[in-house]
């Protein structure tokens, strides 16, 4: 299983595979040109509520992740959906969020490759 992550904003390149991007909102000041994305699973993503709870906050990074794993196992669509992308071969998570280690890619990197 070939699931790697990177920023949105990041160049880039044929090694990413499949590029998804789960946000649920499209990232600010970037075209669809720009961004090569093959796949938007913006359903994936943290719902709102967590989202705005979370506020990329470090100190509230191990919450967020039981939280979002929780939304996770409610979602077996779209979690399907990306399983079915990932058993094709190699797929790049990306996101917007300038924090690279306290994200919802990490946390859904983590949780597919369990």
């Amino acid at each position: 299983m070939d699931i790697r992550i990177k920023r949105v904003y990041a160049q880039p390149d044929k090694e990413d595979g499949t590029r998804i991007l789960v946000d649920r909102l499209w990232p600010r000041g970037l075209t669809k040109e720009k961004a090569k994305v093959d796949l938007w699973l913006k359903e994936i993503a943290p719902s709102t509520e967590l989202r705005q709870w979370f506020g990329h906050d470090p100190e509230k990074w191990t919450e967020f992740q039981t939280r979002y794993r929780s939304e996770l196992k409610k979602n077996k669509e779209q979690v399907s959906r990306l399983m079915e992308e990932v058993e094709k071969g190699p797929v790049t998570l990306v996101y917007g969020a300038r924090d690279e280690e306290h994200n919802e890619a990490v946390v859904l990197q983590r949780w597919l490759q369990r």
